[in-house]
């Protein structure tokens, strides 16, 4: 076997005569993904740039210089016309080395006192941020799509679950309101996290700062951050603001997850509570009678990808000492893609609940059967027959266990039947015992009654609005 020949490095110059060979250049380059921060990174350096210029650091000219290569740089990419080369290892120097192709000498002071630790840093933690308004703007289409479900079906009266068993009549609007208020958390998660990561690593160097003098708050108030970082040596090693994003995003993706499992299990033939648009649905390959609920089967599935990517990443950073370790390019890979399938999976979701079709009629139904009205009998029994809870309860059961025999349910028992068992018992009874009668007697705040429901819309829609 004979030695492949080796290139001189042009990147490191006189301190590595040969360049790495091919597998230290393929695990070594991260271009193949952080191609995604171009943007970022174009923008970070045009501010820090503009800030050498403004201190005397590098000349106007030069300046100028820079800002327009930039800007050819950036229209390069975004048309399709940039080469990428991985022997450059990462966006930084492949941004560096086009820029020093069209404008020269200039370009080579751009990178005055920054450090590339401090430059991904910068870029990655702009790209993150740009992801919570991204997640942002999902979330609030998609509680406004729950909105426009509740608003239609704040009278619609349905079976509540515990343990995937009948449990208390609930209505449609109250259920699309459980998930608007688990959206809404979603939603505060991600400004949190936004609002903590919003500080500018850039001028903290490689770890130490810099000895030119820079002005750290010009760069930051350029990249709209609210403040530069207070200590160098964090802000080239955190990557907590990542951390975050990635935890928020997992928690997003269990509730989306949640819905989506209800949404197959509401569509399906033995529930036929909703009914599921074409557009997200398809057929079977052998079986014509199918209508599968595949795109809610994907979101349901996009859990493991963002979980994933969360433990992964938590992984990575758990042993490491301060600073900057290349362990570090390891951060991008997972967040890229717990990003895509968030947002993926939030603009699937809002488009099935826009398309849903909910069946009224089946609802109310399955809220009739399974015994849903035994609690409103306990508490018949308490409030009017002066009975304790606990033997009211034992009443009730003895009631249901009756009608079960029977083969009927507890509307249909005659009060014979029900004063059998306790004779305080009287046709006032079923009063309480139809759905429509339960639903709208829980009235504290929170409850399922319409009139609740429909404030806990208008309290939505005028803090969407806002």
């Amino acid at each position: 076997m004979t030695d492949q020949p080796k290139s001189a490095n042009t990147m490191w110059g006189g301190r590595f005569a040969a360049g790495p060979d091919a597998i230290m250049e393929a695990i070594n380059a991260s271009i193949g993904f952080d191609r995604r921060l171009y943007a970022q990174d174009i923008r970070g350096s045009r501010a820090h740039a503009a800030m050498l210029a403004a201190q005397g650091i590098i000349s106007t000219n030069d300046a100028e210089a820079i800002r327009e290569g930039l800007l050819t740089v950036l229209s390069e990419i975004e048309g399709g016309n940039f080469t990428f080369r991985t022997d450059l290892e990462d966006i930084h120097m492949n941004v560096e080395a086009r820029l020093k192709e069209i404008i020269g000498e200039p370009a080579g002071r751009l990178h005055t006192a920054r450090s590339r630790n401090d430059q991904v840093a910068t870029d990655f933690r702009l790209w993150v941020r740009d992801q919570c308004d991204a997640a942002d703007g999902g979330l609030r289409a998609l509680i406004g799509a729950l909105l426009m479900q509740a608003d239609a079906g704040a009278d619609w009266v349905m079976p509540g679950f515990t343990h995937l068993q009948t449990a208390q009549p609930v209505t449609w609007g109250h259920h699309m309101m459980a998930y608007v208020e688990m959206f809404g958390r979603d939603l505060g998660r991600f400004a949190d996290a936004r609002r903590r990561m919003n500080e500018s690593p850039l001028g903290a160097a490689a770890l130490a700062g810099t000895g030119f003098a820079i002005d750290r708050e010009a760069t930051a108030h350029a990249l709209d951050f609210d403040r530069p970082m207070a200590n160098s040596l964090d802000a080239v090693s955190d990557r907590d603001f990542a951390l975050e994003f990635l935890s928020a995003a997992a928690i997003c993706a269990v509730h989306l997850s949640r819905l989506a499992e209800e949404l197959v299990i509401w569509s399906s033939a033995q529930f036929r509570f909703v009914a599921m648009s074409d557009r997200f649905s398809t057929g079977s390959s052998i079986m014509p009678q199918k209508k599968n609920p595949d795109a809610a089967e994907l979101i349901r599935a996009k859990i493991g990808r963002i979980l994933g990517a969360t433990v992964a990443l938590f992984t990575v950073m758990k042993g490491l000492p301060l600073a900057y370790s290349k362990d570090m390019q390891e951060d991008k890979e997972q967040v890229f893609d717990a990003a895509d399938s968030l947002m993926l999976a939030l603009a699937a979701m809002e488009g099935m609940m826009r398309d849903l079709s909910a069946r009224p009629e089946v609802l109310e139904a399955a809220a009739s059967s399974g015994f849903s009205t035994a609690t409103d009998l306990a508490d018949w029994l308490v409030r009017e027959a002066g009975l304790p809870f606990r033997e009211a309860h034992h009443v009730t059961g003895a009631l249901v266990a009756k009608a079960e025999k029977a083969g009927v349910d507890l509307p249909d028992l005659t009060l014979a039947e029900m004063q059998s068992v306790n004779p305080a018992i009287t046709q006032e009874i079923y009063g309480v015992l139809g759905v429509h009668n339960s639903v709208a007697s829980r009235i504290s705040y929170g409850g399922t009654a319409p009139v609740r429901v429909r404030e806990q819309i208008a309290r939505w829609k005028k803090a969407l609005a806002g």
